[in-house]
């Protein structure tokens, strides 16, 4: 009896699939490693100077840097001691606390050097090498020279030093993780250091210095993707600052806050006392200004002025208008009539010094209205400074207004007085009050 031949049998793949997954999973592993540890420099290790060490000019340097970067408006928490940390920055990944930079050898950085700081603001990583959450603005950070790093960390070895732990990030999974924030820094970090526009002068060099470095402007004024990536940084173009639901608008568009057009000195005045003739700040911009811009030198402030003077101008596409029903419109011309007028005027002209007009207010017709919602709700209130020392403010309506009340009051006045932006809704006001519509 004949046996029968063999089946033909499939070659066994598994095995090299397995290996080619495996493979393709360490040259991942070994591009994400490259890619977070490009630009690292030797780390010295040497013990960090006595106090009485420093160089006396170099401290007085990192103070005003120090106030440049606006660092102990994060690095402070309500009622605690300044630059302990504490304060939680509230991100679309979970809750980030900032940490403790008084120099205490076992909560602050008391066993830190200079080139542990320099790498903190350069390369984002803690003296142990751990990566750093980008709350803390190191993508900015990276183009500060060493010489203002080490002044900066000059300045913080005076700080009386406060026993405070670093509290531990509320972050959800995976972002909690090191390796999610490796796979982030390798797509969206790039160390650098700041180089000068040749063509440009000394002013506009200084300023882009400022506002790219230590201004840290685009960490707020420009759009993020869904992982936090910042798109486009330099452009400056204006994004919704996560979870605070303010919008911080585009410093390049003349239709929000571009300054192009100002006569300069209305910058440098905007920057300095947060109150202008073409404009006043409040929300997290009037912190800046109360915290920051207030202490800066005047060849300081020009020179920022100068820098945002020259940003390329960007066009924001309006958003179409929709017919606005007549019960809608009644109802918001009846609240301004009741709540608004005494100051704002029946013509929305404002009171000079005072109260900001409406009529012709890019604040008014920009096409996302979060920060209308925000002041009618919340209030409004200007920093206080020593050009503007006692500004004036708007009251808090979030306890006597609905959302259909806001939605309605804000439509009618950014359709009045030559104002010609789309409707609010009240869903549109839900979502910087949060809940459901009521």
């Amino acid at each position: 009896m004949n046996t029968p031949p063999p089946l033909p049998t499939r070659p066994r793949l598994w095995p090299r699939i397995a290996l080619g997954s495996l493979l393709a999973l360490a040259l991942a592993t070994a591009a994400i490693a490259w890619l977070n540890l490009r630009g690292e420099d030797a780390i010295d290790d040497a013990p960090p100077p006595a106090v009485a060490a420093l160089d006396a000019a170099q401290v007085e340097r990192g103070a005003y840097l120090a106030r440049a970067g606006n660092c102990m408006a994060c690095h402070t928490a309500r009622g605690g001691a300044a630059g302990a940390g504490g304060r939680p920055i509230e991100t679309p990944f979970g809750i980030v606390y900032s940490s403790n930079l008084t120099p205490d050898d076992d909560t602050g950085l008391g066993r830190w050097n200079a080139s542990h700081f320099w790498r903190a603001l350069h390369n984002g990583r803690s003296r142990d090498g751990r990566l750093l959450y980008p709350a803390f603005p190191y993508p900015n950070y990276t183009e500060i020279t060493r010489e203002d790093s080490d002044a900066l960390y000059a300045w913080l070895r005076t700080l009386p030093a406060a026993t405070r732990p670093n509290a531990a990030h509320d972050l959800a999974a995976p972002f909690d993780t090191q390796a999610a924030l490796a796979v982030w820094r390798a797509l969206y970090f790039r160390p650098g250091t700041f180089e000068s526009a040749p063509a440009q002068g000394a002013q506009w060099n200084r300023g882009a210095y400022l506002v790219r470095g230590l201004g840290h402007c685009a960490a707020c004024h420009s759009a993020r993707n869904a992982l936090g990536g910042s798109e486009d940084a330099s452009a400056l173009a204006g994004g919704l600052i996560p979870v605070q639901n303010w919008y911080a608008p585009s410093l390049s568009a003349p239709t929000e806050a571009g300054v192009a057009d100002w006569p300069r000195d209305e910058v440098v005045k905007l920057l300095r006392d947060g109150y202008s003739a073409h404009g006043q700040v409040t929300g997290p911009m009037a912190e800046v200004v109360l915290h920051s811009t207030q202490y800066l030198s005047a060849a300081d402030l020009d020179a920022m002025a100068t820098y945002l003077q020259a940003l390329p101008p960007r066009d924001v596409a309006p958003r179409p208008r929709v017919d606005v029903p007549p019960q809608m419109a009644a109802r918001g011309e009846a609240i301004y009539t009741s709540n608004c007028i005494n100051c704002h005027g029946a013509r929305g002209e404002g009171v000079p010094g005072a109260y900001p007009p409406l009529a012709g207010n890019r604040a008014v017709t920009m096409n996302n209205p979060a920060n209308l919602v925000q002041i009618v709700l919340y209030g409004g209130f200007g920093p206080a400074t020593t050009g503007h020392p006692r500004p004036f403010g708007m009251p808090p309506y979030v306890l006597a207004l609905s959302d259909e009340d806001v939605a309605s009051v804000l439509t009618h006045i950014r359709g009045q007085w030559g104002n010609r932006a789309p409707a609010v809704s009240a869903l549109d006001v839900a979502r910087v009050r949060g809940g459901p519509p009521r």
